[in-house]
């Protein structure tokens, strides 16, 4: 008698799982936590998505880079030290995101993953290991700090290597968490050359790396 073997359900798009986990009926909007308890064992990818998509993506949703990126920074700790499901203080638990935010949220969200859902597939599944994961929480440590310090253009980059980070582990992608790995630690480079100029010649240095951009892209007066 011949058996077939029953193939897994196919995964839903990110862009639904996404719908599913920030669009409710409260008028108040969803918190942390309750997507935190919502995203439950299914791996820290979602999350790290989710808390990264407001500065990753051309949204206006000042005040939320810091405390997101307090959050993403403990949720990238408990990662590191090998915990199955993710644990929140109270006061950052309490977060929520509004219903008019995780709208913008979706919209932006849903359009570059249609982009680019097309070249994600389960491959270099080794990611998924102690040894992957300890390095992946590392990268998302370090860009999370940079998403908190006060200083101009420290939001978008680091955050979009996060996003990118949750993509591939949600979706079981390493080649893709190993890319936005690899771009995540040329960033970390970049950014701490931005400091130390910071720190030796004033906020001054800012305006000569504008300036230094625009007349390499020939964008100059």
């Amino acid at each position: 008698m011949q058996t077939t073997e029953s193939k897994p359900p196919p995964r839903p798009p990110l862009g639904q799982t996404l719908t599913g986990l920030l669009l409710t009926e409260q008028a108040k909007g969803l918190s942390i936590r309750e997507i935190t308890l919502a995203v439950g064992e299914k791996g820290f990818g979602l999350l790290l998505m989710v808390l990264a998509l407001p500065s990753a993506l051309p949204i206006p949703a000042p005040g939320y880079s810091t405390p997101f990126g307090i959050v993403i920074t403990l949720v990238a700790l408990q990662m590191i030290v090998g915990r199955r499901t993710v644990w929140l203080p109270r006061r950052l638990g309490d977060i929520r995101i509004k219903p008019a935010l995780a709208k913008t949220m979706l919209g932006s969200a849903g359009k570059f993953l249609h982009t680019i859902e097309r070249l994600i597939r389960p491959r270099q599944l080794w990611i998924r290991g102690r040894a992957g994961q300890v390095a992946l929480g590392l990268v998302v440590v370090c860009m999370a700090c940079l998403m908190i310090l006060p200083i101009p253009l420290t939001n978008t980059a680091p955050a979009m290597v996060i996003f990118l980070i949750g993509v591939g582990l949600s979706e079981e992608d390493g080649l893709l968490a190993l890319g936005a790995f690899a771009v995540g630690c040329c960033a970390l480079v970049l950014y701490l050359g931005i400091i130390y100029l910071l720190i030796q010649q004033g906020p001054e240095a800012i305006d000569a790396i504008k300036a230094s951009i625009k007349s390499t892209l020939g964008l100059g007066e």
